[in-house]
């Protein structure tokens, strides 16, 4: 039985708020009208903004050293469906779901598509699993998948990825994203140039098998569970294996995946140039693969981030679509809460790169005025545009705030009842 929040409930919510919204809205209206920027263009472009949720991400995640279940969690992939309804019924911006194979696999995907339409939510890119053994799984991948030495190991990590693309056809999806955690954790322990050869073999049928009109996303990673090299490191390594596979391979950004102070905009700027994004995983980190709620250290990187996508869409650069979506963990947090929170603050860092003057910008640069570019930059996202987002959402018939009318309908309390107690505290990233 599907549980939803009752639209009632969200429009006695905004109605407490609406007049407040109105005034706030229309103030901005008019600072934007003194640059020349119209409100309401922008307003429609926030509201045809999204982001996928990723299935993982409503459950409680963890560290290597624990994990502290919250109350109501998902117990299988339809459960995971109501909490995704709730996340775009309050903020109206994500309407697609992002799975993770076999951990969200079915016998009857026809169930699981119908329950999915019944709450008006599709499904984007496909995740695989070769970095941890499965039950009954016949070689493990403690040593590698995709790239392991072993012949037999390789097979099975690429029948996975091929049976999720089976899987993912008869979800209407047509993008298959793989991240492998192949690598050492020794010198010597690994032949570089090999394992990426292995590597490269492996992809390259799994990239034959595509499905017209299919892309595969490859998604690198600095480090972990591999703590001295990974196959696909970083996005030099990326883009090689994208170049390589063909035009329909692409890389896919994970922005906890870099090294520190890493120049993430550049990279997504020569992506772009090459038309090679793919799409994004977005979260955010203090220290490292931290999947921290996007926006929530580093709010500037990710709009400098979106200052080069809103720029490429600008200039109508050719190749340019990448999906977007959030890829976090929520160890302390209410899932549905930050996720919430996350697509947020995701669509605001678009907003702001949408107010960004391009033809002053572009003058400044041709003549070398940094500090004048800087403040072209700096003007925008200092720009609160919180009345801009709301209103998207209100006009859609989501929630003006909606983690206030989350918890006022109740929800988490309401599930906690239904779904059974999944357990103690254990180790391990959900």
């Amino acid at each position: 039985m599907s549980m939803r929040i009752d639209p009632n409930q969200i429009e006695e919510q905004n109605t407490a708020l609406q007049a407040a919204l109105r005034e706030d809205y229309d103030a901005l209206g008019r600072t934007l009208a003194r640059a020349g920027i119209d409100i309401e263009a922008i307003t429609i472009q926030a509201a045809a903004f999204e982001v996928a949720v990723p299935s993982w991400g409503v459950g409680t995640g963890g560290t290597r050293f624990a994990r502290f279940p919250g109350p109501g969690e998902p117990v299988d992939v339809f459960d995971k469906l109501d909490d995704c309804a709730v996340i775009n019924d309050l903020s109206r911006l994500t309407s697609s779901i992002s799975p993770h194979f076999p951990w969200d696999a079915v016998d009857d995907f026809g169930a699981l598509l119908e329950k999915s339409a019944s709450l008006g939510l599709t499904w984007d890119s496909i995740n695989s699993n070769t970095f941890q053994d499965q039950p009954g799984q016949a070689h493990s991948y403690k040593y590698g998948s995709l790239s392991h030495t072993d012949e037999a190991t390789r097979e099975q990590a690429i029948a996975h990825n091929l049976q999720c693309i089976e899987w993912g056809q008869q979800l209407g999806s047509d993008t298959l994203t793989v991240w492998v955690g192949d690598g050492s954790n020794h010198p010597g322990q690994s032949h570089f140039q090999r394992a990426f050869e292995r590597y490269l073999d492996s992809m390259r049928v799994i990239y034959a098998a595509l499905p017209d009109g299919w892309e595969v996303h490859i998604e690198h990673k600095m480090f972990e569970p591999a703590f001295y090299s990974t196959v696909i490191q970083d996005w030099g390594s990326n883009v090689l294996a994208a170049m390589e596979l063909g035009e329909r391979a692409k890389s896919l950004v994970d922005l906890g995946h870099h090294a520190p102070n890493c120049n993430i905009e550049m990279i997504v700027s020569r992506l772009i140039q090459f038309k090679k994004l793919g799409g994004f995983h977005f979260n955010d980190s203090k220290y490292g693969d931290d999947d921290l709620d996007s926006g929530a250290i580093h709010p500037y990187q990710m709009f400098l981030v979106f200052n080069e996508l809103v720029d490429a869409d600008y200039r109508k650069q050719e190749g340019f679509g990448p999906r977007y979506l959030l890829d976090q963990s929520h160890n302390v947090t209410d899932p549905i809460e930050s996720l919430m929170n996350s697509a947020i603050e995701v669509q605001r860092a678009f907003v702001k790169a949408l107010l960004v003057d391009r033809p002053a910008l572009e003058g400044f640069q041709d003549d070398n005025d940094a500090l004048m570019a800087s403040n072209t930059l700096k003007a925008a996202f200092n720009t609160d545009v919180s009345p801009i987002l709301a209103m998207a959402r209100q006009r859609q018939g989501g929630a003006i705030d909606p983690i206030a009318t989350y918890r006022a309908s109740g929800y988490r309390e309401q599930v906690a009842k239904e779904r059974p107690d999944s357990g103690g505290s254990g180790s391990g990233i959900v």
